[in-house]
């Protein structure tokens, strides 16, 4: 059976890149004033968000079979503040965008209004990133090891050792 906390791992870094990639489009679009980079910067913005969500719904799913104490249950929860933060600064930001640009107002102060929100939910999206690394790395949550030892592991190689006898 497929374990379903091998799926945030695999969803989050597409929202990181689709939103950072989106806001550097977004800086391009304002400096040359070119509006195929703002237009590309909006699908990003839309598309991250909607990874934003995928990665949070994932990782809440993840966090639920961990019952951990101390440093860890301190950084998961860490974590857990900066993605629900990162979550609604991201969904408001794709909102906020959807609907100016559907008015068509999207130009003069709200159109640096919208910037400084897609720049806060970018911020937003590193600094859970970071505290997502630290999880991993220095806490080696989720981390599986495995030294040969894993009785699966001498079985399935006693078993190609035997057939390479054959």
């Amino acid at each position: 059976m497929f374990d379903t906390s091998h799926l945030h791992p695999m969803i989050v870094h597409f929202p990181i890149a689709l939103l950072i990639v989106g806001f550097l489009a977004e800086v391009v679009g304002l400096v040359l004033k070119k509006e195929f980079f703002t237009t590309a910067a909006f699908y990003l913005l839309v598309l991250g968000t909607l990874g934003v969500v995928a990665a949070f719904i994932s990782g809440d799913i993840a966090g639920d079979g961990v019952s951990e104490t101390g440093q860890l249950k301190n950084a998961l929860e860490t974590h857990e503040h900066a993605a629900q933060l990162t979550l609604w600064l991201m969904v408001g930001t794709a909102i906020v965008r959807i609907a100016l640009v559907w008015m068509k107002k999207f130009n003069g102060v709200l159109r640096y209004a919208a910037f400084i929100l897609f720049l806060a939910g970018v911020l937003s999206v590193a600094r859970t990133g970071y505290y997502g690394g630290e999880l991993v790395y220095k806490h080696a949550a989720g981390v599986q090891f495995n030294f040969g030892l894993d009785q699966n592991t001498n079985d399935a190689n006693t078993t190609a050792a035997d057939d390479d006898d054959d």
